[in-house]
């Protein structure tokens, strides 16, 4: 999900994917249109903000090697823009425990149907608190 004017947000999945994959190519999608240099600000479950700690300060001795290409991807959408990561708490009446609801919707109906991306309605994140 994404803040700002208009809010957006996706749901999506495939089957057999990793958390690693399913959270770059999450975090690839909200970073696809931004402005150029626009401040982002990221709030992640601890599992992923740690993976996501990785892009934004790469340990020189210890690279990632899991999905590389989505890796540098992410790396190149995030380029030019000034970036914060805050850990969030996904069982709170946050903006994360909203999208962690639509990630299990989406897990079951990638599971059963196969690979899907849609967009949240908007009249469902305008609801959103924070968001």
């Amino acid at each position: 999900m994404r803040s700002g004017e208009p809010a957006a947000g996706w749901a999506g999945g495939e089957r057999g994917v990793t958390r690693t994959r399913i959270g770059l190519s999450g975090l690839l999608a909200a970073l696809k249109d931004l402005t150029p240099g626009a401040a982002v600000s990221i709030v992640a479950p601890e599992a992923d903000a740690r993976m996501i700690h990785s892009l934004i300060r790469p340990h020189p001795d210890r690279p990632p090697s899991d999905e590389p290409d989505l890796r540098t991807a992410v790396a190149i959408a995030l380029k030019g823009h000034t970036c914060t990561l805050a850990v969030g708490d996904p069982t709170g009446a946050t903006p994360l425990a909203f999208a962690a609801a639509w990630a299990e919707l989406a897990e079951g109906k990638a599971r059963a149907s196969g690979p899907f991306v849609a967009a949240i309605p908007r009249a469902n994140l305008a609801k959103i608190r924070g968001l």
